[in-house]
């Protein structure tokens, strides 16, 4: 998804909206030209062959198949089609023949039966797939309202982003992200829910609601994480009462004010990129604790540690999706030699670059969510950075378009 409302070319073919899935989810695969040709072809080949093997041996009752395989590949109006004319064929071939009336009369029932089970079959399939694209749309556009539209300007810093759902139903994950301006300065967010499917979107949702909150309440970032982990836990609780399974949360939490340095509470993610003057360097976080819902599990408290964040540097923050991306030859995504060769660009082009190169190297095929923070220091004073930064927040990305 491109910052704001708005979407790239390529975020339109990999994420189509819940009309686009749904009318794909009852087209066919075989164009109806191809389907005539082919379908003309085999029963010229089945007459022939019929004609040459005789009464000794009838073929053309094979051509009830064909309605079955059609009703796999094929729309519902292809599939009609191919029943009636596989019908047709049948028919005529009955009235050529010097069998019985009783095997006329069979044998014109079982083609009728068979075709008819071929009709039934694509209609259910397409049922079923329009059914599970409606639930995929659902899920994807529940994750788009809970989560924040980027960018976001405040007194710290310019937070943009990236954020591509999958729709498969199974691989459907729980990444988060939110950004939040408080009387204690920025506080950032970005995490990823263990597992997938709709469950993994509420633990989500969960922690999400909970750093809204206490990242304006709590006043030291270890407050903020605590909050979190209680509402993780409570969450939990809920879960094993209604059946579901419980998860964790791993999450990095970040707290910027008006100094060159950056708080962080890392619970089990990913560490942060550095990109600085031309080289690209992964932070150096050593308080690494347990992810969020963990926390009984392990006698550490979580503290939070302080590193540099110069101005003009950005810094960078990924979920999983973008580290653990595979190709077709299951060899993992590059990310920290890419990051080297972007080191030069800013926020945004950054943002665009990861995204475009994660969609060539997986070739579109990806098996989770890909979300990617980019933030830089906001320079100057307050009214000026937000003059400046709604300002570059309206010019629209480099090929995108207005929903």
């Amino acid at each position: 998804m491109a910052l704001g409302n708005r979407r790239t070319a390529r975020d339109r073919t990999a994420v189509p909206s819940g009309t686009d899935a749904v009318a794909a989810a009852a087209t066919g695969r075989i164009g109806s030209w191809a389907l005539a040709g082919g379908l003309a072809l085999l029963t010229a080949l089945i007459v022939l062959l019929d004609l040459i093997t005789g009464e000794d041996l009838r073929v053309i009752p094979l051509l009830v198949v064909v309605p079955a395989l059609a009703s796999v590949f094929c729309t519902l109006r292809q599939t009609v089609w191919v029943a009636v004319w596989i019908t047709v064929v049948v028919v005529a071939s009955g009235l050529g023949g010097d069998g019985t009336f009783w095997d006329f009369f069979f044998g014109i029932g079982f083609t009728v039966l068979a075709c008819a089970l071929g009709v039934a079959a694509c209609a259910a399939r397409i049922r079923h797939a329009t059914e599970m694209a409606r639930l995929r749309s659902a899920a994807v556009a529940l994750q788009r309202q809970i989560l924040r539209p980027l960018p976001v300007v405040t007194d710290q810093v310019f937070a943009y982003g990236l954020y591509e759902p999958i729709e498969e139903d199974r691989f459907v994950g729980g990444d988060i992200y939110e950004v939040v301006e408080t009387p204690h300065g920025t506080r950032v967010i970005i995490g990823d829910v263990q597992g997938k499917g709709l469950a993994a979107i509420g633990a989500g949702f969960a922690a999400i609601a909970a750093f809204r909150e206490a990242a304006v309440r709590e006043p030291t970032l270890t407050g903020v994480v605590e909050a979190l982990e209680d509402a993780v836990v409570r969450h939990n609780v809920f879960s094993a009462q209604t059946g579901e399974a419980e998860r964790f949360v791993t999450a990095l939490v970040l707290g910027f004010d008006d100094e060159d340095r950056v708080q962080a509470v890392n619970c089990g993610h990913l560490p942060p990129r550095l990109l600085h003057e031309g080289r690209a360097s992964a932070v150096p976080l050593r308080q690494i604790s347990v992810p969020l819902g963990l926390a009984g599990l392990s006698r550490e408290t979580r503290t939070a540690e302080s590193f540099a964040f110069p101005p003009g540097a950005t810094l960078l923050a990924v979920t999983d999706g973008v580290t653990e991306a595979r190709d077709a030859a299951r060899a993992f995504y590059p990310f920290d030699r890419r990051l080297a060769d972007w080191a030069g660009h800013g926020p945004r082009e950054l943002l665009d670059a990861l995204g475009t190169d994660l969609e060539k190297f997986t070739g579109g095929v990806r098996r989770d969510d890909v979300a990617a923070l980019a933030l830089r220091r906001a320079p100057g004073d307050g009214g000026s950075r937000r003059a400046s930064g709604a300002g570059e927040a309206a010019r629209p990305v480099a090929g995108a378009v207005t929903d």
